[in-house]
C-alpha cells in the first residue's frame, strides 16, 4: 500500500469531513512522532499493532557478493518491528 492510498483508506474509514490535504498532515506528524519516540526513548509500542525497537548490530565479517571477496561490516543500529499478538493472529 501507497502512502496516498493510505490516507484514502483512513479517509473513507475515519467519519470526518478532513482535506485529504489536511489527513496526510495528520498521518505525516503521526510518523514523524513514532519516529522521534524510537530514537528518543529507544522504542514505540502500538497496542493491537506492535513495537519498534532501536536494535543494535555488532561489527562483524561480510562478503561482497559480486567478487566473494571478505570484507568487513561496521556496527550499526537499526529499527526493528515485533508485531502484536493481533495483529500476528490475523496474517
Amino acid at each position: 500500500m501507497k502512502k496516498a492510498e493510505f490516507v484514502k483508506a483512513v479517509s473513507g474509514s475515519s467519519g470526518t469531513e478532513l482535506t485529504l490535504r489536511d489527513l496526510e498532515k495528520i498521518v505525516d506528524t503521526a510518523f514523524q512522532e513514532m519516529g522521534r519516540a524510537v530514537s528518543v526513548n529507544g522504542r514505540f509500542v502500538w497496542p493491537g499493532f506492535g513495537t519498534f525497537t532501536v536494535k543494535e548490530r555488532a561489527a562483524r565479517q561480510g562478503r561482497n557478493p559480486r567478487t566473494g571477496e571478505t570484507m568487513s561490516v561496521d556496527a550499526s543500529r537499526t529499527v526493528s518491528f515485533k508485531p502484536a499478538p493481533t495483529l500476528k493472529g490475523s496474517l
